[in-house]
């Protein structure tokens, strides 16, 4: 299907098409000896749809988190 001219300048969250966001951060260990003694190796920012909860999960960098709301939101 071929997004309508209208569609592609939609923004909102991708389920329900909500503009407000909460941000949070999880980690979580790998495999191996990290898992073994309990060390968090991954980190990742959490964005949420402040009206139905759909969530996506970003690898943790250290800019700031506007700009992953901005790809969330689209």
């Amino acid at each position: 299907m071929v997004p309508t001219p209208s569609s592609t300048t939609d923004r909102g969250c991708p389920k329900c098409g909500h503009e407000e966001t909460d941000v949070g951060k999880i980690s979580t260990t790998g495999g191996g000896f990290s898992k073994l003694f309990d060390i968090q190796t991954n980190s990742f920012k959490v964005v949420s749809c402040a009206n139905c909860g759909y969530s996506e999960l970003y690898r943790d960098t250290t800019s700031g988190s506007s700009d992953i709301v901005d790809v969330f939101l689209g």
